[in-house]
C-alpha cells in the first residue's frame, strides 16, 4: 500500500505542475548572448520548458547589442544580455510600460578582465595585440576606449565574429581580449598584468519588449533570476 501511495501523490503533483504551468501559453521569441549560453543557461531553459509545455520558445543566440537592437525593433520578445554597468535601463521615451513596472531587471553585475593563454605575456613596451569580437560587441567598445584614455597603443591581431572564435585565437598564442570574469572560456586565463588598465564593469540583464515583463516573457526572466549563481563559473 506504501507503494501505491507514493505512486498516486507522485501522480497528483505531476497533475498540478501540469495544470498550473498550462495557464502560460503563446510564443516567446528569446535572445541571449553566446558567453551565457555557453554556461548554465541550457539547463535553465530546459526547466522552464518542462514546466511550460504550452509555450512556444524560440532561442537566437548573438552578441548582447545586437541583440538589445533586435529587442528595440520588435524582433525578439526578452533578451538576456550584457550592458554597461553606468547604462541606464531600456524602456524610457515611447516604450509602453505601466507606471511602476520595469522592461529591465538586473542579473548580477561584475568586471571585465584582460584573458589570453595561461601563458601570455603582453610586452609593455609593444602595441597591446587584441582579439576583439566585431561590432557592436559591447566589450570591444569598452576595451577600446579604455585603451584610448590611457595612452595604450594596440594592433588588432584577431577579429570574430563569436567567442569561440576569440577563444581559439587566444589558445592560438595571438593575443588577448577582454570577457567577463565569471564567464572565462575553458583553457583561458585572467591575465595578472599591472601595466593593462581595467576595462570596466558591465552588468548582465533581462529586458523584455515594448511592455513590461509579464507572462511568458516574466516567468523565464523569474526563473534567471531566481537561478542567477548557476549562470556564473569561478574564474580561471
Amino acid at each position: 500500500m506504501l507503494g501505491f501511495a507514493r505512486a498516486v501523490l507522485e501522480t497528483e503533483e505531476q497533475a498540478r505542475r501540469h495544470f498550473a504551468a498550462s495557464t502560460l501559453r503563446g510564443r516567446l521569441r528569446f535572445g541571449a548572448s553566446e558567453d551565457l549560453v555557453q554556461h548554465g543557461l541550457p539547463g535553465i531553459l530546459r526547466e522552464f520548458v518542462r514546466a511550460h509545455p504550452l509555450v512556444d520558445l524560440e532561442l537566437t543566440v548573438g552578441l548582447s547589442g545586437t541583440l538589445h537592437g533586435r529587442l528595440e525593433e520588435g524582433a525578439l520578445d526578452l533578451v538576456f544580455a550584457k550592458r554597461r554597468a553606468s547604462e541606464a535601463a531600456p524602456g524610457g521615451e515611447g516604450a509602453e510600460v505601466p507606471a511602476g513596472e520595469s522592461r529591465s531587471q538586473p542579473v548580477w553585475r561584475e568586471r571585465l578582465a584582460w584573458i589570453g593563454a595561461p601563458d601570455a605575456r603582453p610586452d609593455p613596451a609593444q602595441p597591446l595585440p587584441l582579439i576583439l569580437l566585431a561590432p557592436p560587441s559591447i566589450t570591444r567598445t569598452m576595451a577600446l576606449e579604455t585603451l584610448a584614455r590611457h595612452g595604450r597603443a594596440w594592433r588588432e591581431v584577431c577579429t570574430s565574429s563569436s567567442h569561440s572564435g576569440q577563444r581559439a585565437a587566444a589558445l592560438a598564442g595571438l593575443g588577448i581580449g577582454v570577457h567577463a570574469r565569471s564567464l572565462i572560456p575553458p583553457g583561458l586565463a585572467e591575465l595578472q598584468a599591472p601595466h593593462l588598465p581595467p576595462p570596466g564593469t558591465v552588468e548582465f540583464i533581462v529586458t523584455g519588449g515594448r511592455r513590461a515583463l509579464r507572462g511568458p516573457a516574466g516567468a523565464l526572466a523569474a526563473l534567471i533570476r531566481a537561478n542567477s549563481d548557476r549562470l556564473q563559473q569561478p574564474a580561471g
